[in-house]
């Protein structure tokens, strides 16, 4: 054997045992790897694992519902799907964004590039609050990166019927308006977590585990009562549409408890389907005030009762039919020549009430409009409730204390009136208005009870014969009220438009329901209170009282429906 290969020979063996000595120490390096995943660290892969697979996701809780006085729903919440991406993943996918678009019928340029701008990001909304059906559709596309989640929207049943007074929930089911965002924290839920295993596509296949379970939101009881809201909805808006009237509401009260039965306005919304003017969805009852016109009156014959200097048959002369004060005349639609107290809210004469209020304290007339809640919130709790306005009594001169007291000067809402009223159908006892049936509403004494029921006699005679409300009169049931008819103020002073009002109460034997009918801006050639208002007075008031099952309190025939005063007698006062 030669040199050469007995130095290949002594080669060999080395490099043998240099590969053996590098396989050893692989297999070395893989067996602790080993050790590393399945022994000592086994517990983060496996947490590393389950978290690409295993999620935790929110279980949505359904808002509570508002039912009405008698069980009946008015606002409910049902399950529907909510449709959201992934966008790298949509986009990723050959023709994912346009099928998608087609079976959600929205623009494919516009959710390809909503999609781009937000291409980072790992959850983007493509359309919220699905129907039933096209959620399932788009669940067949098994498009990757699209998923569902299950969100609840709220359903109103009565529509645009009750509208204001309910308000509407966002996209979030978040209240905005009304009792909706009044009890938002009562009506909202708590939402839940669980965790689920998903696959590959985000489709949840196991439910592993429940973490919290969803907490649904409180029902609400509310005061309306759904028969009421849509009997005074109807009436409203055919006196509206009849009367070409701009806008109107009606609010109808219980007396004994200040609850409210209904409260209506035109125009209104479908919260269902919101579109339109953003002033459409305001609550007018409670957020526009007005100057009252003659519905003030029974209070400022309540400040001259209360005066101690008058009684009901004290006599008042009203001649020649118009009172000069300054440069500002006070006019009576004709000479009513010399009227007792009664005969002054009977003929609805300004320039009696006039005259006696001059001959008041001016601090004590305001006291009175103060305590019966003018200038100030009613306490109901309603979002954007507006306390109108009641000037402070030391700037008052002769002028402004003539003119406060035929309802000038000072504004309302018809909210307002209606605690008023049912403040003097209460014995004179006055409570916050309530939209939470059984809710703890105490009252207290504003005036008299004598001086209340002096006033609820005076009214009546406004419905009968002679009186400017006999459009107001309800067959067999004794009615107390007031016609109101009001110049509307402008940049240059008062013009040609009006608000026409009827405020009362009845069974007057027994008071138990209050209602007020603004009428705001007719165009039609009937314009006075006892003309357009107290027709839809007595539309709603009769019908509450049949609905109610109130008995009647007055047997004897009434005069004519019809019967009323001429359009010279029913003219209102024109600063």
């Amino acid at each position: 054997m030669n040199r050469r290969s007995s130095e290949r020979i002594e080669v060999l063996p080395s490099r043998f045992y240099v590969l053996l000595l590098g396989m050893g120490l692989c297999a070395v390096a893989l067996l602790a790897r080993a050790i590393d995943l399945q022994v000592l660290r086994q517990e983060f892969y496996q947490n590393e694992g389950d978290a690409r697979h295993v999620r935790q996701v929110e279980i949505a809780a359904s808002r509570g519902m508002i039912l009405d006085r008698n069980g009946e729903p008015l606002a409910i919440s049902t399950p529907v799907q909510s449709i959201w991406t992934k966008p790298r993943e949509l986009l990723e996918t050959p023709r994912g964004v346009e099928r998608l678009a087609s079976v959600l019928n929205i623009d494919e340029e516009a959710l390809n590039r909503r999609l781009t701008q937000r291409i980072e990001k790992s959850f983007v909304y493509v359309k919220r609050r699905v129907a039933p059906a096209l959620a399932e559709a788009v669940a067949e596309l098994e498009l990757p990166g699209v998923q569902m989640e299950r969100e609840y929207q709220r359903f109103y049943p009565a529509g645009e019927v009750a509208a204001h007074v309910l308000g509407f929930t966002d996209i979030d089911d978040q209240g905005q308006e009304g009792l909706e965002l009044s009890f938002d924290d009562w009506l909202r839920g708590s939402p839940g977590s669980k965790r689920v295993i998903k696959d590959r596509l985000g489709k949840t296949i196991e439910n592993v585990e429940l973490i919290k379970a969803a907490t649904p939101g409180r029902n609400l009881t509310t005061t309306l009562d759904r028969r009421l809201q849509y009997l005074a909805y109807r009436s409203l808006k055919t006196a509206v549409m009849e009367f070409g009237a701009r806008s109107g509401s009606a609010v109808v009260l219980e007396v004994a408890t200040g609850e409210v039965l209904a409260m209506v306005n035109q125009p209104s919304y479908n919260p269902n389907q919101r579109s339109g003017r953003y002033e459409h969805m305001r609550n007018r009852a409670i957020t526009d005030f007005f100057e009252p016109g003659s519905v003030i009156k029974p209070f400022s014959v309540a400040a001259v009762l209360e005066s101690g200097q008058y009684a009901p048959d004290s006599e008042v002369e009203t001649s020649p039919g118009y009172q000069q004060l300054g440069a500002y005349t006070v006019r009576d639609a004709i000479n009513y020549g010399t009227l007792d107290l009664t005969g002054v809210i009977t003929k609805s004469s300004n320039v009696g009430i006039s005259r006696l209020a001059l001959s008041l304290n001016a601090r004590h007339l305001w006291d009175v409009y103060q305590r019966f809640g003018f200038g100030q919130i009613t306490g109901s709790g309603f979002p954007g409730e507006s306390p109108g306005m009641l000037p402070e009594h030391t700037r008052w001169r002769d002028v402004e204390k003539a003119a406060v007291s035929y309802g000038y000067g000072l504004s309302t809402t018809p909210l307002q009136l209606a605690q008023a009223y049912a403040a003097i159908a209460n014995d004179g006892r006055i409570r916050a208005p309530s939209f939470v049936k059984g809710s703890v509403n105490p009252d207290r004494a504003v005036v008299d009870p004598q001086i209340a029921h002096e006033l609820s006699a005076m009214m009546e005679t406004v419905t009968r014969d002679g009186g400017t409300g006999t459009r107001a009169a309800v067959p067999h049931y004794r009615v107390a009220g007031k016609t109101g008819t009001s110049r509307k103020a402008s940049a240059k002073g008062y013009n040609d438009r009006y608000v026409a009002t009827f405020a009362g109460f009845a069974p007057a034997s027994e008071p138990q329901i209050v209602v007020v009918v603004s009428i705001n801006d007719p165009s039609s050639e009937e314009y006075y209170g006892g003309q357009i208002a107290a027709p839809t007075f007595r539309a709603v008031m009769e019908g509450a009282l049949r609905l109610l099952d109130i008995p009647p309190d007055d047997l004897l025939p009434l005069p004519p429906a019809d019967r009323t005063l001429s359009a010279a007698e029913l003219a209102a006062s024109t600063p």
